[in-house]
This record gives structure tokens, sequence and C-alpha cells, in this order.
């Protein structure tokens, strides 16, 4: 008879890494009936609470929000500020999980499942004495490149600044192509954030196992280059998606947008519309956003277009809607455009992409908002802004053959892509009988059947669940 086992998640702070971390915790409970889940919460300085607004969660999934830590990030940049954001909290998620352990006496602690940022909670768990597991929140492909310079660092000498200052294509084993210096992370750019992340890679390899929101039949060249016995034990696990919510916190303000933007998609015809939405930190100045309007103008393609205000020049923070977006907007364009085009601010994507209207969104490339793409079918016109979001489209577009490109390497603070590329864009994603659309078909099939029983993931979620 299996005892009651206790795993503690702790998410990296940031509503795209705890929805997938709450999914999993889902699927884990589901499968496993002696399991309980305890997520404790970071808050980012500038980011609400975190409240549970799913009443379907079970009651074997609980969250913690730990206290914040005030400790001074003013000023740093993003590989420094969270890893002291993250070091600030290693006393408070000690003090939850003695509370924690204190309070339940029947199930036994099994293991820590640390976001990929959070590896400085390896030593709070080795202070437990329980093994630590990753959950990794990003493509396969990704996790093999970050443990590709961690082994050119650390094994082969290369030091910093050879890596920071990569100009050619490097051979990476997770990916068939070789990878251009132009779509590595912009973190690999610095050496204080490849300095961090290389050290990342390196705790990775101290972790019992990794659980990856990816799926054998999307990323299998990249998971049989993890395979090989150099790396802790891969758990390929996704696609991990909440596909009933919309970023879990909808306010009646959003349900009544939500149903006025599917209500106007209910009137346009099947297939016919571009999305174009880039994420809960996506923005573009000015001069960017006339050149996207120009486009869509250009294109005369019907177009659902979320368009977000960038916070404020030099403050850390999320972008917003727009009072009037009148003001960004090249002068008349929402008068033309009216009868094929819908401007919005706040989008409840997974909803959009699930609307049989939608036949290309214009992304980011995030690794969840790409997972639920293809889960709808629905190729992808990449355009990456920040994190690693460039390799995900590298890899959509060169590994995987189911995107289509408009600007693969695009940097944000020094470049404007012209109306012409996005355009093109427009034009190659919508195409109705590509040999993309067709392979985003058939892997949005293989997607829904690695979750069934007897599936990829669903086997390799059986596994984990054996491991612990």
């Amino acid at each position: 008879m299996k005892r009651p086992a206790q795993l503690v998640f702790i998410p990296a702070p940031g509503v795209g890494h705890i929805v997938s971390t709450v999914e999993i915790a889902k699927q884990l409970v589901a499968r496993d009936h002696q399991l309980f889940i305890t997520i404790l919460i970071m808050k980012l300085p500038f980011d609400k609470l975190f409240t549970n607004t799913d009443p379907s969660i079970s009651h074997r999934i609980s969250f913690v929000n730990l206290p914040e830590s005030h400790i001074d990030t003013q000023g740093l940049a993003f590989p420094s500020f969270i890893k002291t954001f993250v070091q600030g909290h290693k006393t408070h998620v000690k003090d939850a999980v003695t509370k924690l352990l204190a309070e339940s006496t029947q199930a036994e602690l099994a293991g820590f499942v640390i976001d990929m940022f959070c590896t400085p909670m390896i030593n709070v768990a080795d202070e437990f004495q329980i093994p630590s597991y990753l959950f990794f929140t990003s493509s396969a492909a990704s996790l093999g490149f970050w443990f590709h310079l961690q082994s050119l660092h650390d094994e082969q000498g290369k030091d910093v600044a050879e890596i920071t200052g990569w100009d050619s294509e490097l051979i990476v084993p997770s990916f068939i192509n070789p990878v251009p210096a132009g779509v590595w992370p912009g973190v690999t750019r610095t050496k204080e954030g490849a300095t961090t992340f290389i050290d990342f890679a390196g705790r990775f390899r101290q972790t019992k196992g990794i659980l990856i929101n990816t799926f054998r039949e999307l990323e299998p060249h990249a998971l049989r280059s993890l395979s090989d016995g150099k790396f802790p034990l891969v758990y390929p696990v996704g696609p991990l998606l909440n596909m009933k919510s919309d970023d879990g916190h909808v306010g009646s303000d959003q349900s009544i947008q939500k149903s006025d933007i599917l209500e106007w998609l209910d009137d346009q015809p099947p297939s016919s519309v571009v999305f174009l939405c880039f994420g809960s930190m996506g923005s573009f100045d000015e001069a960017q956003v006339k050149e996207i309007a120009c486009a869509l103008e250009q294109s005369g393609q019907r177009f659902l277009w979320s368009l977000r205000q960038p916070e404020p020049e030099g403050k850390m923070g999320m972008p917003s809607d727009y009072a009037d977006v009148k003001l960004v907007l090249p002068e008349g364009f929402l008068d033309r455009t009216a009868g094929i085009g819908k401007v919005i601010g706040w989008a409840p994507q997974v909803a959009i992409l699930a609307h049989p209207a939608v036949g290309g969104f214009v992304s980011h490339c995030g690794w969840n908002s790409t997972l639920e793409s293809l889960w709808c079918g629905v190729p992808i016109a990449t355009w990456p802004l920040y994190a690693e979001q460039q390799l995900n489209a590298f890899g959509l577009v060169k590994e995987l053959g189911l995107g289509v490109e408009i600007k693969m390497d695009y940097k944000q603070d020094i470049e404007v892509v012209s109306s012409e590329e996005i355009e093109r864009g427009i034009r190659r994603v919508m195409e109705k009988d590509s040999d993309i659309r067709a392979r985003v078909k058939e892997i949005s099939e293989k997607s829904k059947k690695a979750l069934t029983d007897g599936g990829s993931s669903y086997s390799s979620l059986g596994r984990f669940l054996d491991q612990i």
C-alpha cells in the first residue's frame, strides 16, 4: 500500500510559470489519490497577490503566498534580479515547509519541484534531506541549449567572454540545425547573464529528475539528445495547458470584453482571422505599432489585434490597456478597417485560439502560447521579443516546420520591423492549404493523444509518480 506523499512546488514568479505549475499539479493529484501538493508563491514587487480562482482545483492542492522579501533589487538587470529575488525567499520557503511538516502528520515529504529560476531552493531541499526535481516550463531544445553552454564553459574551458561574444552558428546537440548566434537568448550577451544561466544549468544537473512541458511527438530529436545518460532522467509531461481559463483571474469587466470578442469572431468565416498577441509582458513603441497597422491594412486580412501599452520608461512593470488606442494608431485606421478588423486590449488568448474563425497567430513565441496554438491547430508567425523566445521561434520555423518567420532574431531595443516583413509573414501564415497548416493540424491531434491513457506524456507522468 502506497503511503500518502507530499510534494512542494516552487514556481518562478509570473503568471506564465504559475499557470503551468498549477496544471502539472492538477495532473499529478488526478493520477495519484495519495498525493498532496503545496505550491509556494513568490510575489514580484509590481505584481498582484496570487489568488486561486479555479473552483475545480482539488482540495489536495494548496497555495501558500510567501511573505514579501524586502531585498533591494532596484536597478538590477534581469539575471541578477531573479537570482537575488529567489535567494531572498530561502528562509520563507524553509519556514513554510517546516510549518507544513508540523501540520501534516500523515503525508511524507517526497521532494521539492522547482522552477528553472529557483535553483537556490535545492539547498533548502538538501537541508530537509529530500530530493529536488526540476520543472522546466519551456522546450526540451532550449533546456539542451543551456546544458550545452554549461558544458562548453565547465567541461571545455570556454570562458564567459568567448560565449557572450560568439557571433557565428553553434552546433547544439538538442537542435538538428546549427543555431545562429542571433537567436540565442538575450541573457547570453552579457557576462552577468551568461554566468547566471550557466550556473542555473549546472544546478539542474544536481536534481533527481526533470519534468518538461513538452511531448515526445513534438520534440523527438531534442528529447533523445537529453536521454544519453549525462543528465538527470527527463520526463516529457506536456502539453500542460489551462484550456478553460484565461490568465486565471478574470474580472467582470474582462468577462464582458471576452464575450464581445467571441461574438465578433462568431461573425467571421472559418480560419479567416489572423490573431496578433504578444504575451503578458509584450508591447511595442509607437513607431512599431504604426508598422503593424500598416501591414494589416495592406494585407486586407481579417484581424484581431491585442494592442498593449508599454510600462512607463525606466519602470519595471507589466503592459496595460490603452485608454484610447486611436492615439497610437495611424489616423483613420480604425474607420478604414472597421469591416474586417478589431483592436482589443487584454485578450482571452485560449478562447480566441480555440475559435474556428482564427486561422493564424502572430506570436511572441512564449512556450505556453506556442503549445496553446499547436493544441488548437493554429499555425504561428514568429515574432519573438525576449527570454528564450528567439530559440522557440527558430525551433518552430527551422526545426519543426510549424511556423513562418516574421523576424526570428528580433532585438526589441534596436530595430523596427517593417510593414512589408510583417505583411509577408501574415500572408504566409494565413495560406489556406500550406504544408505548415497540415503539419500543425497533425501535431494538434498528437498533442491531445499524448495526454490520454497510454499516450507518451501520460506514461511519462506515470513513471515520475512511480519514482517518487
